[in-house]
């Protein structure tokens, strides 16, 4: 756990991870900075709306910062005709390994670090859960972003993964606890009008985390998912 003087950052999606996330890290009392990254991936434009309406959800609650928007255009290395460019996701039942974007996290760590030394912040907190089987969630990755970003920015950076031995359905409990309002949540990469598209992958994971955490989902789909 941080001290309660660590300034700290949230890698914030509008996802039910890291809202949970931001929600915890304020409940313990640091205040944390919510940050947007966009790469110009093709679901962001609703992701954007959704996480500013979370976040002044969470912040009428909660003490945390404004959210803060950043942008890294990844449109150039990813080709016009990639899944999260055109807007076309992998189907329902296509495994993780199918909805890979390599280098996301060495992007995402490496853009925040600099606003964070910029503002003076500590740490920053990620949402990777377990059996996340991509090489830049694991901890050894991330030890290696702290110590690089450290010494390249020459001041310390922090980078901690706190639900990293959970599984979506615990998130799912914790959040209810914390009293997140989940389905205003967006974990969709075909999102419909703001709405969960209930086709892709990310939609299946959703419903298959609720029933899991035995909690009714509230979500509103496009289409209802499969059953």
């Amino acid at each position: 756990m941080a001290p309660a003087t660590m300034k700290t950052a949230v890698l914030f999606s509008a996802g039910l991870d890291s809202a949970v996330l931001l929600a915890k890290e304020a409940a313990e009392g640091h205040a944390p900075y919510p940050v947007y990254i966009s790469t110009g991936l093709a679901w962001e434009r609703d992701e954007q709306i959704v996480a500013f309406h979370l976040v002044d959800r969470l912040s009428a609650q909660y003490d945390i910062q404004p959210m803060v928007t950043l942008t890294v255009d990844m449109r150039d290395v990813y080709p016009a005709s990639h899944w999260a460019i055109t807007g076309a996701a992998p189907g329902f039942d296509t495994p993780d390994s199918d909805v890979y974007l390599e280098g996301r996290n060495i992007i995402l760590l490496s853009k925040v670090a600099v606003y964070m030394a910029r503002e003076k912040l500590e740490r920053v907190l990620t949402g990777q859960l377990a059996g996340n089987p991509f090489p830049d969630a694991s901890r050894t990755f991330f030890d290696a972003m702290q110590h690089a970003l450290s010494i390249g920015l020459a001041t310390r950076i922090q980078v901690d993964a706190p639900f990293t031995a959970m599984r979506k359905a615990d998130v799912i409990r914790l959040g209810v606890s914390l009293g997140v309002p989940l389905e205003l949540t967006l974990s969709c990469m075909e999102p419909q009008d703001g709405l969960h598209c209930g086709r892709c992958s990310k939609c299946r994971e959703r419903r298959d985390a609720f029933n899991e955490a035995g909690i009714n989902d509230e979500t509103e789909y496009a289409s209802p998912p499969a059953r």
